[in-house]
């Protein structure tokens, strides 16, 4: 299977995708943001760190690259679509997905591993997951409050586009276990046709058990599969 990263100004999580995508047997190609056009790919990655310093809003300015406008024609077309972290918060300012990242409830930045819950395994992305299966990721990220309107969470919830949950070791879902303030404990999303996945938890950091777990494996051998 082909992927691509985007690589923005800033992104300090593009090598660390790609080592995991390489790990689990992907040709994978790295993007510049000032190309204009996109090689032949099965999978677009949006990588997390801090493109453009996250000056006037996280993702903003990255939302705005040459690139991008491939990038939006190649998930129309039906191109599988993975942003983590800042590459969520580039999907929401492209408007690739519906909905926005706020700031931490805490208004500081986050870097701990938590849990979540597989609240939908039946996607391209999720398929080799147990349906409520809790997992252990790490997050890192200032902005990764998600909050939208009532008309847009009733479809998610209607059309089951919550992809994942923030819970705690049990799999319960309540405040103590949000660690950011999102909506309904909403840690990934994907949209109307369930080929963009946007989730602030760092899978590709879980892919290795000497150095962390290997609880992130699963979502790249859903895309192998």
């Amino acid at each position: 299977m082909k992927s691509s990263v985007i690589v923005f100004p800033g992104s300090n999580c593009d090598r660390d995708i790609a080592v995991a995508l390489e790990k689990m047997q992907f040709n994978n190609q790295m993007v510049w943001h000032k190309e204009t056009t996109l090689p032949k790919t099965d999978l677009i990655v949006l990588p997390g760190g801090f493109s453009y310093g996250d000056y006037l809003r996280s993702g903003a300015i990255a939302g705005k690259s040459l690139i991008i406008d491939e990038v939006i024609k190649a998930a129309n077309d039906g191109c599988l679509i993975l942003g983590i972290c800042n590459g969520f918060q580039i999907l929401t300012e492209t408007g690739l997905l519906k909905g926005t990242l706020l700031r931490n409830k805490n208004l500081k930045f986050i870097n701990k591993d938590i849990q979540v819950k597989v609240t939908n395994n039946e996607t391209k992305f999720s398929n080799k997951y147990k349906k409520d299966e809790v997992l252990k990721i790490n997050i890192a990220h200032n902005e990764g409050n998600f909050f939208t309107n009532n008309n847009h969470l009733q479809e998610l919830k209607e059309n089951n586009l919550i992809a994942f949950k923030y819970c705690d070791e049990k799999g319960n879902i309540d405040q103590q276990s949000n660690p950011n303030g999102s909506l309904e404990n909403i840690a990934g999303i994907y949209n109307s046709k369930k080929n963009i996945l946007g989730m602030m938890p760092h899978p590709e950091r879980m892919v290795d058990k000497f150095i962390s777990n290997t609880d992130g494996v699963n979502l790249f051998s859903s895309l192998l599969n």
